[in-house]
């Protein structure tokens, strides 16, 4: 099950990088039949990620175009307020993590101020301010080029900060959240961060609201198999509760 899933991933990955793709190459790249690469393409098609045509197959889920700041951090507000509380009763005395760029992010920064005696690493200028007078909380920011359409640092020198340091937990913000493609976000660079913060962090938590499950953005961050938790909304999906479930996902409902 598991070999399926990582080939559909990859047919899925490079759908996103080429719009299209043939299965007579598909076939000599992984080293499978051509009736099983035929199969891979159907259950794509199924769940809306890809059409299919003469000979392979095209995207036809295309990512959806990144927003500002002010326009994410508009878009179901109430539901990321709740993520974020409850993503805070994880964090305990004592800890070191991280707190990925985002407006679902923030809101775990804003439910921190009360904290005592954590260590936050944050690329997010958004949740450094957030997090810069509270007085339990001691802040590392990351090194690197400023994105401004995310006010994020990221680049080489966000990546060697990380080099240095053991985490215990990651709070990471998405784009996308896809059962078979993963964890994805719109910006290489971010993407590239975000999986060094991923290799630095002993659990993995990702904060999303329900709007995120089922799209596809351009870069991966992770596979599934890397995510201990999901914290999320009540409107998630059966699909993709079950899903969760399946892949031995701790789902956490914030209500």
């Amino acid at each position: 099950m598991r070999q399926t899933s990582q080939r559909r991933a990859a047919i899925l990955q490079a759908l996103t990088e080429h719009g299209n793709v043939q299965v007579n190459e598909l076939v000599e790249q992984m080293g499978v039949s051509a009736v099983t690469i035929r199969s891979d393409l159907s259950a794509l098609e199924s769940q809306g990620l890809a059409r299919r045509s003469h000979g392979g197959a095209r995207l036809s889920r295309t990512p959806p175009p990144e927003q500002t700041i002010p326009q994410k951090d508009a878009l179901n507000h109430e539901q990321k307020e709740r993520i974020g509380a409850c993503a805070a009763r994880m964090v305990q005395p004592g800890d070191n993590i991280i707190i990925d760029s985002g407006t679902t992010t923030i809101s775990l920064a804003r439910h921190l101020h009360d904290a005592e005696n954590v260590t936050v690493l944050t690329n997010g200028l958004n949740i450094a301010w957030e997090l810069a007078q509270a007085p339990g909380v001691d802040l590392i920011l990351t090194g690197g080029l400023l994105r401004k359409q995310s006010l994020s640092v990221q680049g080489s020198q966000a990546e060697a900060c990380l080099q240095a340091y053991s985490f215990d937990k990651l709070f990471l913000g998405v784009d996308g959240f896809d059962l078979q493609f993963g964890v994805t976000t719109h910006h290489e660079a971010e993407a590239s961060l975000n999986h060094k913060m991923v290799e630095r962090a002993k659990k993995i938590i990702v904060l999303t609201d329900a709007s995120k499950f089922g799209r596809v953005s351009l870069h991966r961050i992770v596979q599934l198999d890397r995510v201990d938790t999901v914290i999320t909304d009540a409107s998630i999906s059966d699909e993709y509760r079950e899903g969760l479930l399946a892949a031995g996902i701790e789902l956490l409902i914030a209500d």
